[in-house]
């Protein structure tokens, strides 16, 4: 059987500069009511690392941090049927209104996409010419199961458009 679920909303303010994008919650993070809530996936501690911050499992001090960092979350899709939490399994989508985010939001210099489905419905929605460097970044998701070490490496796109 598959359930509706919806995204979060976004996590932006008008400092900004960054806006990375999944594709929707996946079931343990809807549990928690957390962008990225999977103990095993490894958005928290690869942003964390680069940042270089100290970790923390406290969810409102890694909202804190990513904010004082300039880094804004949300995903590309605002709901879908999915059973279990696989991209693969997403059926029914309807996209969240990013472009319309991106202009109230106009200090976000770049967007990062965890993962390929983000990737590939951002490309629908907004076109390949879009205005703004997109850039597709390894999923953090267990799922994915490259190393640590290889999505760290890629991820570090990131800090070329943080101040």
């Amino acid at each position: 059987m598959q359930n509706r679920i919806s995204s979060f909303p976004p996590l932006i303010d008008g400092q900004s500069e960054i806006l990375i994008l999944g594709s929707i919650p996946g079931v343990k993070s809807l549990e928690k009511q957390q962008y990225y809530g999977h103990p095993q996936n490894k958005f928290w501690k690869i942003i964390f690392e680069l940042l270089n911050e100290e970790f923390t499992d406290d969810y409102t001090k890694r909202i804190e941090t990513i904010r004082k960092h300039h880094i804004a979350l949300w995903d590309v899709i605002d709901s879908c049927e999915r059973k279990g939490s696989m991209d693969s399994e997403i059926r029914n989508e309807e996209a969240n209104q990013i472009a319309e985010l991106l202009e109230e939001h106009p200090n976000v210099k770049a967007i990062f996409c965890n993962g390929g489905k983000s990737y590939k419905n951002l490309q629908k929605l907004l076109g390949k010419n879009y205005k703004l460097p997109i850039f597709l970044l390894p999923s953090t998701s267990p799922l994915h199961t490259v190393s640590f070490e290889k999505k760290l490496e890629e991820w570090k796109k990131i800090l070329e458009f943080l101040v």
